[in-house]
């Protein structure tokens, strides 16, 4: 496969400084040789910054950094778009706000193509605010409302030409969700499998459901990972921690039955703080599951007769 790894040194949907290294870490612990050992042909096209910030401003004082996040939203709806035509896209974070323009862009790649766009959302968070509802106006809680269509963004964000529908979002790993965005839920479509429907079902359960509805559908799947899905005692280095997320087993096999679905043609990994980490543990766990993602097992395994 032909991919394209692109630097998304974004901080300024968070709230603690330390996204903006992300790119770099995720660089430094050896991304593109592990997609390279798998026989992937890799271009790293380097960091992409926006250059021009509008002078925009919410009722919501609450809302922090929106000028910034209008630019970068801005830029990665046309850098999806334009980097997705011939290659698969590996967005390298960068806090969750980056993903706002990012789903933009890849939708409307996949409306040109014909395909519906799915998106798996691996995240202990909803991400489904809008500048109304943020109580802590740290915009990387907004991205899924934004490329889903909600109301509230007209006039602020950048438009959207191709919503993507909720019910082509699936969510994994949920545990840490506000009532405003609770309740919007409940009126959507979007699937929710918190960490409960996890421990219940079991990781591969309720992921194979989504993944034979994105087939059925013929559909592209882009993949969202933030580093809080995965539990904090395997990865420290996010500014967002909440107990009780995927372990290293749980995420590997997301990351296998994903590749073993031939699904999935664009992934953002998003709010590694490399500030926060233990000498590089959580952006080498990063790279690891990229590379499951992408072909690396333990063992191959032959289908058998019986």
């Amino acid at each position: 496969m032909r991919c394209k790894m692109i630097g998304v040194p974004l901080q300024d949907g968070a709230s603690r400084l330390g996204c903006e290294m992300g790119p770099s870490a995720l660089r430094t612990a050896g991304l593109k040789g592990a997609l390279e050992e798998l026989g992937h042909e890799v271009e790293d096209i380097g960091n992409v910054v926006p250059s021009v910030y509008p002078a925009v401003t919410h009722p919501n004082a609450a809302v922090r950094n929106l000028p910034e996040i209008v630019a970068w939203t801005s830029l990665l709806t046309d850098v999806a778009y334009h980097e997705s035509r011939d290659a698969m896209p590996i967005f390298l974070g960068g806090d969750h706000a980056m993903s706002a323009g990012i789903v933009a862009g890849l939708s409307r790649r996949a409306a040109e193509s014909g395909r519906p766009l799915f998106v798996l959302w691996l995240d202990a968070h909803t991400d489904f605010h809008t500048l109304e509802t943020t109580d802590s106006g740290n915009l990387h809680g907004v991205p899924v409302a934004y490329f889903t269509g909600r109301p509230g963004f007209e006039g602020y964000m950048p438009a959207l030409a191709n919503p993507v529908d909720p019910s082509r979002v699936c969510m994994i790993g949920i545990r840490s969700v506000d009532p405003a965005e609770r309740a919007a839920l409940r009126e959507g479509d979007v699937t929710v499998h918190d960490m409960r429907s996890i421990d219940e079902h079991g990781v591969a359960a309720v992921l194979r459901g989504f993944i034979e509805t994105v087939a059925a559908a013929g559909g592209m799947l882009h993949v969202s990972l933030d580093v809080d899905f995965l539990d904090p005692s395997v990865a420290p280095a996010v500014g967002t921690t909440v107990p009780g997320g995927a372990t290293f087993r749980e995420a590997h096999l997301v990351m296998e039955m994903l590749h073993d679905s031939e699904l999935v043609t664009s992934l953002d990994l998003v709010e590694l703080n490399p500030f926060l980490d233990e000498r590089g543990r959580t952006a080498t766990l990063l790279v690891d599951l990229t590379a499951s993602l992408m072909g690396r097992t333990v063992m191959d395994r032959p289908t058998k007769s019986f």
